[in-house]
């Protein structure tokens, strides 16, 4: 069978999958296909410049500053963009706020969107089919399943994300975090309290 012949370039990939990916990246570097120093910059960026670090501090900024909270929640786009979190999969965005009435959480029903600058690249449940669908019917059970338990008294909203539109939940301020400046704050902000499948770490007591 023509799968079965030997010399198709495949075969001829190591069988570490880093490897693979090296031997793959010169190919196609010889071939003219890529530039490896564009690529090193995609590669550094997605390492050092995207993630949830930086969703951690907005959240921290919102959590000590009443005006940048304000406007951030009414208009999130022009407040972002002046802290240089935009691009792709970063248009677009709302930020909502979780409050002792209500937990917002988000999900992409039809694919994966999802606030890439902010949060960084999705992590794999958040694509699954069971969450997509499941987040939608019974959120509560979701969360439960992530360890979040509301009093019974807080309703949840789920969210649906798109490409015209995505979201970010600004969880609320952990007990006992008042006197932190903002990196301390940052540091207790998750990637799922952003997403609203998760809550902030509560601090350490001194």
């Amino acid at each position: 069978m023509p799968h079965d012949h030997s010399d198709h370039p495949h075969a001829l990939l190591p069988p570490d999958p880093a490897l693979r990916v090296k031997a793959l990246e010169t190919i196609l570097t010889r071939k003219g296909l890529i530039d490896p120093a564009a690529l090193d910059e995609i590669i550094d960026t997605y390492r050092t410049k995207v993630g949830p670090q930086n969703g951690a501090r907005v959240v921290a900024r919102a959590w000590s500053d009443p005006a940048f909270k304000a406007a951030l929640l009414a208009d999130a786009d022009p407040v972002l963009s002046e802290l240089g979190y935009y691009g792709r999969q970063g248009e677009h965005m709302v930020v909502v706020e979780n409050t002792p009435e209500q937990h917002n959480m988000v999900v992409c029903t039809l694919c994966s969107c999802y606030p890439w600058p902010l949060l960084g690249i999705p992590p794999g449940w958040y694509k699954s089919d069971a969450y997509r669908a499941r987040a939608v019917r019974a959120p509560r059970a979701v969360l439960s399943e992530f360890g979040v338990t509301l009093p019974e008294g807080t309703r949840v909203r789920v969210w649906d994300s798109t490409a015209e539109v995505r979201y970010l939940v600004l969880p609320m301020r952990p007990e006992g975090s008042e006197g932190l400046d903002e990196d301390a704050l940052a540091a207790l902000v998750t990637r799922d309290s952003m997403v609203g499948t998760g809550l902030p770490k509560t601090p350490e007591a001194p």
